[in-house]
């Protein structure tokens, strides 16, 4: 049987003290980890919910829906404008206006 001695309540203080260190350590790195992983304890979380959605009006979808069409609009005649402009008109040769037969009605 071990014997009792005087610095028994000291060293047993002392590993308190380092096992206490150690599970903040542990802590810290759970709580990284959790950060990593998008996970936040229930403190956290709960203090930064945002505010619920407001609803939006039928009238209000509407507008929206024909500013965003009105802007595609926009767009799509921009391309068509610049498609245009980049195609150069093809010219025919002397080749292929002799090979194309005549057409009906122009021999007038």
């Amino acid at each position: 049987m071990p014997r009792p001695s005087k610095l028994e309540p000291f060293i047993l203080q002392a590993a308190l003290h380092a096992l206490e260190h150690q599970r903040e350590r542990v802590n810290e790195q759970i709580a990284a980890i959790r950060a990593v992983l998008g996970r936040r304890p229930a403190a956290e979380a709960a203090a930064s919910q945002r505010r619920p959605r407001r609803p939006l009006s039928a009238a209000a979808r509407a507008r929206i829906a024909a500013a965003q069409r009105r802007r595609w609009a926009e767009f799509r005649q921009q391309r068509q404008a610049q498609a245009e402009a980049s195609q150069p008109r093809r010219k025919r040769g002397a080749a292929s206006k002799r090979a194309t037969p005549p057409q009906a009605g122009a021999e007038a």
